[in-house]
């Protein structure tokens, strides 16, 4: 297929985008590099540096005329999001619409959502979370991603574009920006490896269900096979959580990383931050029937080849 990739010079979609190259598609990426990095994008994709409201948008889907959306664009701070409400949903939610519209104008009938298992269902009613458990997030970022997800939902209605929601849990690995994307683990990595004591907040026994970069990106391809299998008919919707099922805490995630990179200094502690959930997990049944997809990776195996590339990124070792 062609498939056009939005923010594939980020972390997660620059993976994506080497899954899909690497399976034999054609792949097209949009990202405006506010946050990604042209040298992260596959040499074998091409780039075009736009934002999702830019005019040239149009150019790009009647030039390449895509099979596929996989849209992973989008601002993912959650604190910057409780601070500031009104620019998360312009790059959000407001976002997603442009890009749908152009999907719809030129006949795409295929999309994948990169949404968020972590902040979509609010504070956690079961353990480990489905995706039958209510949705109520508890900040901006949650809600954003939970109105784009309904408004596929009436894509599909009106004009019968089948979509699949991935909704990730802590997606972390390699590429990850400790700056502009704020995962915990690319954060901590950075700071050991600088000689530095990262800080956690609260007291360090809130918990996170982290699943490991390469393997959401095998979750989007089978994403993308299980829409290209789809008969026609009523349009396919789908949401499904990925992620491990797994509670790390970040005391737990702190000490693997210190073991991994030989570090003896404890952290710091700082006051916990507002609108950050206590702990949560998520269960991928759903993902395994539908998708035939289950994580592969192990946290251990996981974080080694991230602090790798961390130590490798620090010597000057990396070109992407």
């Amino acid at each position: 297929m062609t498939v056009l990739i939005t923010g594939g010079a980020g972390f997660i979609g620059s993976h994506v985008v080497d899954e899909f190259v690497t399976a034999g598609h054609e792949v097209i990426v949009v990202d405006n590099l506010s946050t990604g990095r042209r040298a992260l994008v596959n040499p074998r994709a091409r780039l075009y540096e736009l934002s999702l409201s830019d005019g040239g948008l149009s150019e790009v889907f009647e030039q390449h005329q895509p099979e596929l959306v996989c849209h992973h664009a989008a601002h993912v701070n959650v604190r910057r999001s409780i601070a500031e409400p009104v620019f998360d949903a312009t790059q959000n939610l407001l976002g997603t619409l442009h890009l749908l519209e152009w999907a719809r104008k030129t006949g795409v009938t295929k999309v994948i959502f990169a949404s968020t298992g972590g902040a979509i269902y609010g504070e956690p009613l079961e353990d480990p979370v489905r995706e039958t458990h209510p949705l109520q997030p508890i900040s901006p970022y949650g809600g954003a991603k939970l109105a784009c997800e309904q408004y596929l939902w009436m894509y599909g209605t009106n004009y019968g574009i089948s979509s699949i929601c991935l909704r990730y849990a802590n997606v972390y690995g390699p590429r990850q920006n400790p700056e502009g994307e704020g995962g915990v683990v690319a954060v901590f990595c950075r700071k050991m490896v600088a000689g530095e004591r990262p800080t956690v907040y609260g007291d360090g026994e809130q918990t996170r269900d982290f699943v490991y970069v390469a393997d959401v990106a095998a979750a989007n391809l089978a994403a993308a096979e299980r829409l290209a299998a789809h008969s026609a008919g009523e349009p396919l919707r789908l949401a499904v959580n990925i992620g491990t099922g797994e509670h790390v805490s970040v005391n737990r995630l702190t000490a693997h990383l210190r073991r991994i990179l030989h570090v003896a200094a404890e952290p710091a502690y700082a006051p916990a931050k507002l609108g950050e959930l206590r702990a949560i997990s998520l269960a991928a049944d759903l993902a395994t029937a539908e998708l035939g997809w289950r994580p592969k990776a192990s946290l251990s195996e996981g974080l080694a080849l991230t602090a790798e590339y961390f130590q490798r990124l620090a010597g000057g070792q990396l070109t992407r």
